[in-house]
């Protein structure tokens, strides 16, 4: 397993998997070709599951080198922590690895940085939109706009049992199926691929 230091906080790839990226890129980092953030409350349950089911097919679809995967929270609650062990023990029964993601609170830089930004539900929709600058308000989307047969809010398992967490481990295969597709599409147009 990699493991480097960035701004205080470990930076720790999963296993096969492209590191998450520092909260400031270097000046010697790579711009990625396509760049997503999924963002959730504290970044401890819905959207560190987006983001490892997320990178575990892009690996599988050969697009891992190519396109950033991170997740935040609009909270500074969890900073540092990993995600919830509910979350993880979900995601290990599915073959994806959490353990290592850390938590991180989303900065208006991070509207720059990502094509996409993905709100899990409507709270964090508007707070986002607070937060965006306007020359890149096109960035934000609601998550589950890929899988609109669940809705619009990722509902969020932490208050509740295990069940929740597998319902959000659901809505997130849906979504990751189509965002796959969206990315390659993404890429594809930009004579990328």
């Amino acid at each position: 397993m990699r493991r480097v230091l960035h701004m205080g906080r470990a930076n720790v790839s999963l296993p096969g998997m492209p590191p998450r990226p520092a909260a400031e890129p270097g000046p010697d980092a790579r711009k990625p070709d396509y760049a997503v953030l999924m963002v959730c409350t504290g970044n401890i349950c819905r959207s560190p599951t987006a983001d490892g089911l997320l990178r575990h097919a892009l690996l599988r679809a050969g697009l891992a080198d190519r396109v950033l995967v991170d997740s935040a929270g609009t909270h500074d609650y969890h900073i540092g922590d990993p995600p919830d062990r509910r979350s993880i023990a979900t995601a290990r029964r599915y073959g994806v690895d959490l353990a290592n993601l850390r938590a991180r609170q989303v900065t208006a830089m991070d509207f720059a940085r990502f094509d996409l930004v993905l709100a899990m539900d409507d709270g964090h929709y508007r707070q986002l939109q607070a937060l965006c600058p306007p020359d890149h308000r096109d960035r934000l989307k609601f998550y589950l706009s890929y899988a609109p047969q669940f809705g619009r809010d990722v509902p969020d398992p932490y208050y509740g049992d295990g069940d929740g967490f597998e319902a959000v481990w659901r809505m997130c295969e849906a979504v990751t199926e189509a965002l796959v597709a969206d990315i390659r599409s993404s890429l594809a147009d930009r004579h990328l691929e």
